[in-house]
């Protein structure tokens, strides 16, 4: 056990007002400047039981919980500079022998974020491998408009892409299909700048800053609209990868439609070789709809399909163990799914996404195997929700630490939430 009790009692202190204290809000008396707090608190309980592969899953049932407090303030000093900075306090705790069922990718993790300069991510407390509470430096930036120039500099959040559980050309901190909180994105160290070059077009560049040049990536976004079509185009170099892509949305009748591609020219050869002939050039793609209802609440219908050139070809013949190259790709989200081939269907009642009632099901093309996700929300009142997920596998179990499947391994798990915002 570690503790540093100076480091409890200092970053405990906001934790346990964000508990009692309102959201405080202070503003210039022409509006032009004003200063913000707002806090929240959220709970997580995963209960899991897993299949006879005591390789992967030592214990048949595991369970995990996580706890989640974070203070967001800003600051807007003048109508051309504005600050935030938000901090977070969480503590995780899991069942001795939980092994990979402990979070299944459900909950958020514990490896470090992605383009960092520095963390600023510490455990205060450790308990061997099943209890952490850490405390964390999420947001940091400063936010300039200089003419028609907006500029973010420090620790920012960013996402690009259409799709709804897959994407192509999100390049910094993207959500993984299995996630359930998808409240904030991770922070990364980056300047941002947007510039307008008509009404309708602008161009974007980011730096994400890594420890290294090979660890950091560069992009420029051409972001626009022709009538009803919402399209942009990415030029970057995302850590060693050369990469080019664009994505686009538009309405086809009553329905949505949006696709992603993107093609990465890497400094190796992909282990599993490439479906375009060179190994060294890889294709990811995603493309997906959706269709609304009106039944007095919106019915929401959703289809994605998504295609990794960073995949495996077939997931049962990977073996005991991956390349350490691809194993380190999927851990930072280069693909988002171990094989070639990924497909979601989504059904959601109530407004959006955000939907009361909802269910996803994972599927992979390839094998068969999936994970049914049902959820259904509850508001308790304007500040306070409840919410109950299951997740169901379905498909050829993992066998002596050996996958058989994509998903069929996955543990069977309920999770339960509360979320409440002061």
């Amino acid at each position: 056990m570690r503790l540093r009790w100076t480091q409890v009692l200092v970053c405990a202190a906001p934790l346990w007002a964000s508990g009692v204290g309102a959201a405080q809000v202070w503003s210039s008396p022409d509006g032009g400047r004003y200063a913000s707090v707002d806090a929240s608190l959220k709970w997580s309980s995963l209960l899991a039981r897993a299949g006879a592969d005591t390789v992967l899953y030592p214990e048949r049932w595991s369970a995990a919980a996580l706890w989640r407090g974070r203070i967001s303030t800003t600051v807007q000093a003048r109508p051309w500079l504005r600050a935030e900075m938000a901090y977070e306090q969480r503590a995780r705790n899991q069942s001795p022998g939980a092994g990979a069922a402990g979070g299944l990718g459900v909950l958020a993790g514990g490896q470090a974020a992605p383009y960092r300069l520095a963390q600023l991510d510490a455990a205060l407390v450790r308990v061997g491998g099943d209890f952490s509470y850490r405390h964390e430096l999420d947001r940091a930036l400063v936010a300039l408009r200089l003419g028609r120039v907006e500029m973010t500099v420090g620790r920012q959040a960013l996402g690009w892409g259409r799709g709804n559980v897959f994407g192509a050309i999100d390049l910094f901190a993207p959500f993984t299909p299995l996630e359930a909180d998808r409240e904030w994105r991770r922070g990364f160290d980056a300047v941002w700048a947007s510039a307008p070059v008509t009404s309708l077009i602008s161009l974007d560049g980011v730096v994400a800053l890594g420890s290294e040049a090979d660890e950091s990536t560069a992009a420029a976004r051409l972001h626009g609209y022709a009538g009803h079509v919402d399209a942009e185009v990415v030029v970057a170099r995302r850590r060693r990868d050369w990469m080019v892509g664009a994505a686009a949305s538009a309405p086809v009748g009553l329905a949505e439609c949006h696709g992603e591609a993107a093609l990465f020219a890497t400094p190796d050869d992909h282990p599993d070789g490439s479906a375009l002939g060179r190994d060294d050039l890889i294709l990811q793609l995603v493309a997906g709809g959706s269709y609304s209802f009106d039944l007095g609440a919106e019915l929401l219908l959703g289809a994605e399909y998504a295609y990794s050139g960073f995949g495996l070809v077939d997931v049962a013949s990977a073996g005991p163990g991956l390349d350490q190259s691809l194993a380190r790709r999927l851990a930072r989200g280069d693909s988002q799914t171990l094989g070639r081939h990924g497909a979601a269907l989504q059904v959601a009642f109530g407004l959006g996404w955000e939907a009361p009632v909802g269910l996803t099901w994972l599927v992979s093309p390839r094998d068969g195997s999936g994970v049914l996700i049902s959820s259904v929300t509850w508001a308790l009142s304007d500040d306070a929700t409840l919410s109950a997920s299951a997740y169901t596998a379905h498909g050829d179990d993992s066998r002596g630490g050996v996958l058989r499947s994509e998903y069929g391994g996955t543990p069977h798990s309920a999770l339960l939430q509360a979320s409440i915002y002061f």
